[in-house]
């Protein structure tokens, strides 16, 4: 029998009826095949009927305004303010998640933030952030509602950003990034064993989509590696990920290597080493990568962005705090080359603050 639906029910895109009568979502690569009543792995997208529907559209874990430094996103905007939201659920299954409360979350009572697309652009604009990223939680999961979102913020000249594991089909990626401004996508390890044991889910459609927002797609485009001790930090590895990451993404993608430390279900596995974030960011600059970085740790070097050309510092960084910048909008002030990225002719000025917002 099929449940009445709930006002966050919003007809869902990406899916077909198979011959057995299931319905197949075709969203992102799991292709959960479905019951009438039954949710997807990812617990937001449930069959209704003879369709699938997303159960919560219009729906927030809450707001807040956050450093566009934090997505993390170095190149995109550096200085200015960004409203970030998410939802619940996701669509993969990490024993690592740092957000494990709402990425888990089966409870939609805590859903209390109820916003359409149109309000939340205009609460960027009258807060005066320069865009609005999904985060928290996967935007592909609740596509329908962020492709809505970005398209009210597009016009009102306000930028979006999707911060994603890039776990998509082919299928839906061209709707999913047309609209999106910026993304910072989780490569999470580069073994196939590292997504089945600690992700519950595959490499190859990540790197697939990487290679799609690089050579198909203007999103602008940074990539996030949580390196865990004995996990995913090995030279051997590290190594490997550079030489594909150089040949399919090129020098001037840049690359955040970060601190994890434990949480949700890996609790005993101890914290990251700074020396291994320096490590991991030497072998890929050796690789000829011109922008790497360290995250989640205090490091001034491994934090800010140099010339590639003349080694002068560009922008200087704190974690989320910027110090001295030395850009003429995207070209170094000492010698005239140009940085890859979307730079204004001044930086923002938001800081490190982190702003919690009630849109109601």
């Amino acid at each position: 029998m099929t449940e009445d639906p709930r006002p966050s029910d919003h007809p869902a895109r990406w899916w077909a009826t198979l011959p057995d009568g299931r319905v197949e979502c075709r969203l992102c690569p799991r292709f959960c095949k479905l019951q009438d009543g039954q949710r997807g792995f990812c617990f937001v997208r449930q069959r209704s009927g003879d369709g699938l529907v997303l159960t919560t559209y219009g729906r927030s874990s809450g707001f807040c305004v956050d450093p566009i430094e934090k997505k993390p996103l170095n190149h995109f905007l550096p200085g200015t303010s960004v409203l970030s939201f998410g939802t619940a659920g996701c669509n993969l299954g990490c024993r690592f998640c740092q957000n494990w409360d709402i990425s888990k979350a089966r409870e939609f009572d805590r859903l209390g933030e109820t916003a359409t697309p149109d309000h939340i652009a205009a609460t960027a604009q009258r807060l005066d952030c320069r865009s609005v990223a999904f985060t928290y939680n996967d935007p592909v999961i609740f596509a329908e509602y962020a492709i809505d979102v970005a398209r009210a913020c597009r016009a009102l000249g306000i930028r979006t950003v999707a911060v994603t594991a890039g776990y998509i089909t082919a299928e839906a990626r061209p709707e999913f990034y047309e609209v999106m401004d910026a993304a910072n996508v989780d490569l999470k390890g580069f073994t196939e064993d590292f997504y089945h044991r600690l992700c519950f889910a595959e490499l190859q459609p990540v790197l697939d989509t990487l290679r799609y927002l690089h050579r198909e797609t203007s999103v602008w485009l940074e990539v996030t590696t949580l390196l865990i001790p004995g996990e995913n930090d090995s030279t051997k590895e590290l190594d490997r990920a550079s030489d594909w990451f150089a040949a399919n993404l090129g020098p001037d993608v840049p690359w955040h290597f970060t601190a994890f430390h434990p949480d949700f279900k890996m609790l005993d596995t101890p914290r990251t080493p700074p020396a291994t974030l320096t490590r991991a960011r030497e072998i890929a600059r050796t690789k000829g990568l011109r922008y790497v970085y360290t995250g989640n740790v205090h490091d001034r070097d491994g934090g800010s962005t140099w010339c590639p050309a003349c080694g002068t510092l560009l922008i200087e960084r704190d974690w989320y705090e910027l110090g001295a910048y030395r850009l003429d909008g995207s070209r170094c002030r000492a010698c005239g080359s140009e940085i890859a990225g979307h730079f204004e002719r001044q930086p923002g000025k938001w800081g490190a603050r982190r702003q919690p917002v009630r849109l109601g």
